[in-house]
């Protein structure tokens, strides 16, 4: 039975450890018929589509999507939804203990406020369900991929879909899909602290264990004889196991386990089984918390805070009305406690922000997909977003195109043009100096052979996504240009099987080169190509940086094919010429071959490691040249730069590449400005690690508050540059591709990976992927992130506005002896119906035009700034005084001119009387809220500023406009259960209400000049406060350019009169 078929369990699992110890050391051959599978050719498309439908879907057992339960637990459990729901209780205990008791419509506010509960419940269950659909199908749509072998053909798949026999094609970067057994290692690597939890370092072919780069365990694909005495392994040197991630090297391997058949899945079957009780809430309730951003933990502490608050004011309402002996006039003999209980209900539903987390939870589930070219995988990114400060980002494809095209040569002491467009060998030429062609020169061939025999990009005709045959490279992008030249000078396609290579040493980062070493023969490298010394069997090729080439070059390939000694005046000389490839932007690389006539090493010894055979190939050198290559900067990104640096976040550029070729690419894409002083804003990243350690980090600090264009970076520069920036206390954004650059992703504060560079590690790490690699798209993602929270600032304003005004008003009715101007009931519906819906479309608000020249909030920044808070204040104090004072004209007219409770109590019908003056009052307060709603779409702008510019708000206030008619009209809904007569009010009551929304435009509005001007001042503290200190140069221990020294920048601290007053008071 196909082990990918048996049962989980713990025979099960024994038995798939001997089984895979038995497939470490089964020849590959044998473990090829077993599986029905070609090692050459992998499985037929057909074949692996039974398997799949068989065997099933290559990925670990998932729990179930939860209920709706556990998304509405945190709702219901929430401390504001517990207050409303003690207060539904005291409601119905109230009215069962008076003199209706027995009537049915006396329960109906506490039944209303727990029916009104769980449709808030209901929707938020809803939403919580959407957001959590909507971040599922971006992680399948950012799903690892994978390359297998299928008809014969390399093709990508979908890791779920890899099965038992695949073969598949893995390199640096790659996560292992499956447990494989490798038939092809080199150099390979993997990281398998996930199985092995150790952070020490295997060497294959050795029995020690040794500190080094963490985790990186070597494999091979040749099985050896364990040595006496030599201690077991803890995973076979054969074997690579599913979810480890490749550190090093290519190789190929037979999938011979998927899904939870792997070691893998037997963990998390172990851990699924032994996991015990899930946590839970005091109510039982799955705790969910953990799930929750901090913006989403602030804002339920934040109505928490004020639920107490409520609780609080309540209970003085309470004790001053039981004091003062105030009781129900329409139930006099009932004690004061009683009716001061209800008041305090209605207090309660009024002052309590339940719409707050709901409205968080749906702008941050839209922020999930912020937009097409952006992939938000961790909901915390959306609201990170607006408070980035500063980008760091990658060159070669994120500022540039990554489509690279050789136009200078350097070869055997000559210097050629290459010209010619994109990847197409059929156009363009090379051409010497003097304007002849170049072609058929011994240098030129020899060259560009060398490097052809260094490099694993092939060069095909292929249709394009329009059906247009084009010229495509696979492989990598750096030797794209030499494969397209080679062409051009009459190098065959298939040139580099006639010479059998023997050893490939990959590109590292730490190495700065590839190297090969491949088979030759005869007198010559090839047809006009470069004579070989008599005896001649192999070849060594080295193609990397230059500088780290060119220090290992003694001698240098002449014009007429001579060798001469490569003297230090000599590297002097060339390395000029790099530079001035550099200051012209172009990435350059060095090409240096070595003949011998036998390998440097025992090709027999398989202990022999990659490593060592790397240091034996390497010297002796000889410079057959030079190859640069321009990738044009991406559209765009210059004007992204430019919108970067006016929203206040700086742009740091860190690449690889040549220090003079970063300055010149950071020039083009205004990274760099003219008036930029070279010396303090650009560095090679040598400099950081003078002596091998890093500089302190005060030092560090100094560097990076100025530095914008960090060249020959490592992987580990990045993660320390992230360091320093956030000691800084900037929010940083980091860019990356590579596998080793997953710790500086996951350090940042927002980790951008590449979609289509990017390895499935980086991917791993990263809050978000660019789909298209485009460094434009994170600058439109911090336009859409800082738009999302502004939304958020907003409907929080609207709403807390709101019940401050619900509060004020009852707290003036039930001091001054006004009868209390609205039930539970109606506090209720204006919150749930007509202040929602609009509250929500406040947080799909679009951007403002000016959002990207306001300056980074501070990463500690409260969501509610104490300029809003005064704003808040300011328009409930408003909808307070026009409601309020409406409402007193309304008792005033429907009440022969009286307006205290206890003598409207008196007349005739004052039932009725005091239901249509609450009438009034509540038409107008929901046309003023609407009104509102429309003043809150900016804390600056005015109101009829693109008042059409969101088009949820329309929908929202139809929606609004809807329900009230319905309240106020519906016969039965709006006498009996909701108190209200629309039909009774007259002309002059609908009348009256318009006084509401007239007052409320013209008082809000001049609350907006006072907003702006503290908006203003609010932003003028921060310029102030990330403007550099002004000092004089000092020079930092070990590092070659002068920088400014100056105290950490922080926020600024100044009093909240001071900053956020204006100056007012």
């Amino acid at each position: 039975m196909p082990p990918s078929q048996m049962k989980p369990g713990k025979q099960k699992s024994s038995s798939q450890l001997d089984k895979q110890a038995e497939d470490a050391v089964t020849a590959i051959e044998d473990l090829a018929k077993q599986y029905k599978t070609d090692l050459n050719k992998g499985l037929s498309t057909k074949k692996a589509a039974e398997i799949l439908e068989r065997d099933g879907p290559n990925e670990l057992e998932k729990p179930p999507k939860p209920t709706a339960l556990p998304y509405a637990a945190p709702w219901l459990t929430s401390f504001i939804i517990i207050l409303l729901m003690v207060s539904a209780v005291a409601s119905v205990l109230v009215n069962a203990t008076g003199p209706k008791a027995g009537d049915p419509l006396s329960y109906t506010t506490g039944i209303a406020i727990g029916i009104i509960v769980l449709i808030n419940a209901g929707i938020a269950a809803w939403t919580e369900s959407k957001a959590g659909d909507a971040l599922e199908a971006l992680s399948k749509m950012t799903q690892a991929n994978i390359y297998v072998l299928r008809d014969g053909k390399e093709v990508q798949v979908a890791v779920p879909t890899v099965v038992a026999g695949d073969i598949v094609v893995l390199g640096t970067g790659d996560v292992v899909p499956a447990d494989l057994r490798l038939f092809e290692a080199k150099d390979f690597k993997v990281s398998e602290m996930a199985l092995t939890g150790t952070t020490w370092a295997h060497t294959a072919g050795t029995d020690v264990q040794c500190r080094g780069e963490p985790d990186d365990v070597a494999k091979t694909h040749k099985v050896k004889e364990k040595k006496d005495g030599a201690p077991e392994k803890l995973t076979p040197e054969t074997m690579a196991f599913s979810g480890c991630s490749i550190t090093s090297g290519v190789g190929k391997g037979l999938v011979v386990d998927t899904g939870m058949s792997t070691r893998i899945g037997r963990i998390a079957q172990l851990i699924n089984g032994d996991a015990g009780a899930k946590k839970t809430t005091c109510f039982c309730f799955p705790d969910t918390s953990a799930n929750q951003t901090p913006l989403q933990q602030n804002l339920n502490k934040l109505g928490a805070r004020i639920g107490v608050l409520a609780i609080i004011i309540c209970i003085g309402i309470f004790i001053i009305g039981w004091l003062t002996d105030r009781k129900d006039p329409s139930n006099p003999d009932s004690p004061a406690w009683l009716y001061m209980i209800l008041v305090s209900v209605t207090l309660a539903v009024a002052a309590i922000p339940e719409g707050i987390p709901l409205c968080v939870t749906i702008s941050l589930s839209i922020g999930c997909s912020v937009q097409q070219e952006v992939l938000v995988r961790k909901l915390a990114a959306v609201e990170t977003l607006g408070s980035a400060s500063v980008i760091c980002s990658d060159k070669t494809g994120t500022l540039t195109e990554g489509k690279m095209t050789m136009v200078g040569m350097y070869a055997a002491g000559t210097t050629y043009e290459v010209t010619g467009k994109g990847f197409d060998p059929e156009i363009g030429n090379v051409m010497r100096a003097d304007g002849k062609d170049g072609r058929n020169d011994m240098g030129v061939k020899s060259n560009l052979l060398t490097a052809i025999l260094c490099c694993n990009t092939t060069l095909s005709k292929e249709k394009d996504e329009a059906g247009v045959m084009k010229w495509t490279p696979k492989g990598n992008s750096s030797e794209a240009p030499i494969v397209v030249a080679a062409r051009k000078v009459g190098l065959s396609e298939n040139i580099a099987g006639d010479y059998p290579r023997v050893l490939e040493v990959p590109f590292s980062s730490s190495r700065k080169m590839m190297l090969t070493v491949s088979k030759v023969g005869g007198t010559h490298l090839c047809e006009g190509g470069m004579p070989l010394p008599p005896g001649t069997n192999y070849l060594a090729v080295c193609k990397g940086a230059p500088n780290y080439i060119i220090d290992l070059c003694c001698e240098q390939l002449k014009a007429d094919g001579s060798v001469d000694k490569l003297s230090d005046d000599d590297k002097t000389n060339i390395l000029k010429i790099v530079d001035g490839y550099s200051a012209r932007a172009l990435r350059v690389l060095a090409i240096a071959a070595r003949p011998m006539p036998k390998l440097p090493y025992d090709e027999s010894n398989d202990d022999i490691t990659t490593d060592q055979k790397f240091e034996a190939c390497r010297k002796q050198l000889r410079l057959i040249g030079l190859v640069a290559s321009i990738d044009p900067e991406r559209d765009g990104v210059p004007d992204s730069v430019v919108a970067a640096r006016g929203a206040g976040i700086r742009v740091v550029m860190i690449t690889g590449d040549y220090l003079l070729t970063a300055i010149a690419i950071a020039k083009n894409v205004n990274i760099l400005q003219p008036s930029d002083d070279e010396e303090t804003s650009a560095m090679d990243c040598a400099n950081l690690r003078p002596d091998g350690e890093y500089l302190r980090p005060e030092e560090m600090d100094l560097i990076t508050r100025s530095t914008r264009v960090f060249a020959r970076a490592k992987p580990e520069d990045k993660l320390e540059i992230v360091k320093s920036i956030q000691r800084q206390g900037q929010v940083a954004a980091m860019t990356g591709d590579g596998v080793n650059d997953a710790p500086a992703l996951n350090q940042a504060d927002i980790g951008v990976a590449m979609g289509i560079q990017g390895t499935e590690v980086a991917k791993g790490a990263a809050d978000m992927v660019l789909t298209d690699d485009n460094f434009c798209s994170i600058v439109n993602a911090v336009e859409k992130g800082r738009s999302i929270y502004a939304g958020i600032q907003k409907f929080v304003a609207f709403i807390m506005s709101v019940h401050i005004a619900e509060v004020m008003q009852i707290f003036i009715c039930i001091v001054v002896g006004i009868p209390v101007m609205r039930t539970p009931l109606q506090i209720l519906f204006l919150i749930l119906v007509t202040d929602l819906p609009p509250s929500i479309a406040l947080g799909m608000e679009p951007g403002e035009a000016h959002i990207l020249k306001m300056r980074p909030r501070p990463k500690e920044e409260p969501i509610v700034l104490m300029w809003m808070w005064l704003a808040m204040i300011m328009n409930g104090a408003v909808l307070t005084v026009v409601v309020v004072a409406v409402y007193l004209i309304s008792l005033i007219n429907y009440c022969d001119g009286e307006i205290l409770q206890s003598n409207i109590y008196l007349l005739d019908s004052y039932e009725v009387r005091l239901s249509k003056a609450q009438t009034v009052a509540f038409i107008s307060l929901v046309w003023s809220e609407n009104i509102r709603a429309y003043i809150s779409r900016s804390f600056t702008n005015p109101m009829w500023h693109d008042i059409l510019g969101n088009k949820h708000m329309q929908k929202a206030i139809v929606m609004a406009q809807i329900c009230l008619y319905v309240a106020v009209l519906t016969p039965y809904l709006s006498d009996r259960i909701l108190g209200l007569r629309g039909l009774e009010i007259g002309f002059f009551g609908w009348a009256l209400a318009v006084v509401g929304p007239i007052g409320c435009f013209i008082l809000s509005e001049s609350c907006k000049i006072i907003s702006a001007y503290q908006a203003k001042k609010h932003q003028d503290s921060l310029a102030m406060a990330d403007a550099p200190p002004a000092a004089a140069p000092i020079k930092v221990a070990g590092v070659k350019k002068d920088a400014k020294m100056g105290a950490p920048v922080q926020p600024a601290r100044r009093g909240w009169f001071q900053c956020c007053m204006g100056g007012i008071f």
